[in-house]
C-alpha cells in the first residue's frame, strides 16, 4: 500500500454536486493499492499515520500527532499512486489492485483508523472526484507498507 499524507487546514471531496466528505484540519490521505496487498498493510499504515508526528508542538517542532491534535482524515482512493510512467507517455496501471480487492482494503483501512479514534471521511471509491483542500505548511509525505521477502 502507498498513502501520499497531507497536512492540511481544510479538504472535502465531491462526486458530481454532492459533498462526499469535508474536515478542517488533519490530513488528506490518497490512498493506493497494489495486488500483493493485505490487511497487514492496512494495519502497518493506520498505526503509522495516525501516529506520524508532522504537527508542531509549542515549540513549533514537529512533534505530535493527529491523535495528539484530535484531527479528522480525508481518505480517498487513489489507483493512479501505482501508475508507472518509465515507458512511453502513457502511464501503466498495471501494479494497481483490481477494483473489488482494492475497495474492501481500502475499506478495512479506513475502519482501522476509525478504529482508533479518529473521524475519518471519504470520496467515493471508484468514482471521479474533485478533491480540494488547503496543504498546511506544505506538509507532504509518501508512506508505503514494508516490502516483503
Amino acid at each position: 500500500m502507498r498513502v501520499l499524507v497531507q497536512r492540511c487546514k481544510e479538504a472535502q471531496v465531491t462526486v458530481g454536486d454532492e459533498l462526499t466528505g469535508r474536515i478542517e484540519s488533519g490530513l488528506m490521505l490518497l490512498v493506493g493499492i497494489t495486488h500483493e496487498d493485505t490487511e497487514k498493510d492496512a494495519i502497518y499504515l493506520a498505526d503509522k499515520i495516525s501516529g506520524l508526528r508532522i504537527f508542531e508542538d509549542e515549540q513549533e517542532k514537529m512533534n505530535l500527532s493527529l491523535l495528539d491534535v484530535g484531527g479528522a482524515v480525508l481518505s480517498v482512493s487513489q489507483f493512479t499512486l501505482y501508475g508507472d510512467c518509465r515507458k512511453g507517455k502513457r502511464p501503466s496501471f498495471a501494479a494497481a489492485a483490481r477494483p473489488e480487492a482494492a475497495e474492501r482494503l481500502y475499506e478495512t483501512f479506513n475502519q482501522l483508523l476509525r478504529d482508533k479514534g479518529i473521524h475519518v471521511e471519504t470520496g467515493r471509491f471508484g468514482a471521479m472526484m474533485d478533491v480540494t483542500f488547503t496543504n498546511w505548511g506544505p506538509v507532504t509525505l509518501m508512506v508505503e507498507s514494508p516490502l516483503r521477502d
